[in-house]
């Protein structure tokens, strides 16, 4: 266990070495509220049925998500982070059709291994293979000084930890 009360191995799970029950059961957590949440933002972002199956060109069939752990105390200024750095981003790169829709949500509770969740809503697999570089260049777009981005990312870095992510399917 690390510092932070997490394994030290991406997504908090040491694979090679038997889980604790308490182990097991917050990896438990952390997947069925991944999937739940990731289902939820999906329905929502869909449009109203009006009786019509929605093409995939309107509906998500994928959700990237990623999970981040707030350093200690720096929970309000991560967030800060998210809301003035990261969503500016995110919104250029999804009016240039990198994504569908992202929501990034907040967990309050100690007990969970990620303080902020991250999902974005792809349409199809095309849109998953060019998100990182589309978020990239979106984050170029906003600031084309090379120096700024990389003092930008080092700050978010002094800011929170990466503690896994993954792809999931949704459900028509």
């Amino acid at each position: 266990m690390g510092a932070s009360g997490l394994d030290d191995t991406p997504g908090g799970v040491d694979i090679g070495a038997t889980p604790s029950p308490e182990s097991a059961m917050r990896r438990i957590q952390f997947i069925a509220t991944a999937v739940a949440i990731a289902a939820t933002v999906a329905c929502a972002g869909s449009p109203p049925s009006s009786g019509a199956t929605p093409s995939a060109a309107t509906r998500g069939t994928l959700a990237r998500v990623y999970y981040w752990r707030a350093k200690p105390g720096k929970l309000a200024e991560y967030t800060d982070y998210v809301t003035k750095i990261a969503e500016p981003i995110d919104h250029e790169a999804q009016r240039r059709g990198a994504f569908l829709s992202v929501t990034t949500l907040v967990s309050r509770d100690t007990t969970t291994p990620w303080t902020h969740m991250r999902v974005f809503v792809l349409r199809d697999s095309a849109q998953l293979a060019g998100l990182s570089a589309a978020l990239d260049a979106a984050g170029v777009a906003l600031e084309p000084d090379s120096v700024k981005r990389r003092q930008r990312g080092q700050y978010g870095a002094t800011l929170r930890d990466a503690v896994g992510s993954g792809t999931y399917e949704i459900l028509p």
